[in-house]
């Protein structure tokens, strides 16, 4: 296979040249002219398969089938519930969406999910015609209590995570506090304590604003470390 000009997590700007071959083809913020693929954006790398993206240091977000998003209820309708998730549009929970029956004329909606909710969902569709369906069949959604909500830059949200959940696991890992990510920009934590939530919010800002920094993982596990020997200490 033709060798790549950059590797995976390479910052790369506008209109860079990413590879010259018909082997790879161009994903999100990529374009192909002629046999070469160039970058849309200012951003990282990333390489899944045959398919190269670059993973933007800023954006709104856009929202994508299977993601998995924190949102929260702006309203209640006859049929389910309007939630933000901080895309361009707003994004609807159906009833079909929820686990169980549920009869509108039955049943207060309001008791499932209110308004000002925090919800965990899934994205279940997106259409061309900008309509965004949640679902929460899936095993790991679910409604937060308590907590607090933190939000940053949705381009972001891959260097947070990190590679196979390494950052996060990690800082879950070492803090013990309850850390949810979602891919929309909109993070949940709760800690034992208010301190370790603080912690947890620099680290995240940390990563945020030096997402493009080599070694960054090992520096985020030296300042954790650095804590842990003092909490030990005390």
């Amino acid at each position: 296979m033709t060798e790549l000009l950059k590797k995976e997590r390479d910052f790369v700007t506008p209109g860079e040249k990413l590879v010259e071959s018909m082997e790879f083809l161009p994903g999100r913020n990529c374009f192909r002219e002629g046999d070469n693929i160039f970058a849309k954006k200012t951003g990282l790398l990333h390489v899944s398969g045959r398919v190269l993206s670059v993973i933007a240091l800023n954006g709104v977000y856009l929202p994508q089938r299977d993601d998995m998003i924190i949102g929260e209820v702006l309203d209640i309708q006859s049929n389910g519930w309007v939630i933000d998730i901080g895309a361009p549009y707003q994004a609807y929970l159906p009833l079909s969406g929820v686990r169980g029956y549920l009869d509108a004329g039955k049943h207060d909606l309001s008791k499932v999910y209110d308004v000002g909710d925090m919800l965990y969902g899934k994205i279940k569709m997106v259409s061309s015609t900008q309509s965004i369906h949640i679902s929460m069949f899936d095993r790991m959604c679910r409604k937060f209590t308590g907590g607090r909500i933190v939000k940053v830059n949705p381009a972001k949200v891959p260097r947070i995570i990190g590679k196979s959940g390494s950052m996060i696991d990690m800082i879950k890992n070492k803090t013990g506090c309850r850390v949810v990510v979602g891919q929309n920009g909109v993070i949940w934590m709760e800690g034992d304590r208010k301190e370790t939530e603080e912690f947890v919010m620099e680290l995240i800002d940390k990563i945020q604003h030096n997402s493009h920094v080599e070694g960054l993982t090992n520096e985020i596990e030296k300042i954790l470390d650095k804590r842990g020997a003092k909490d030990e200490k005390k």
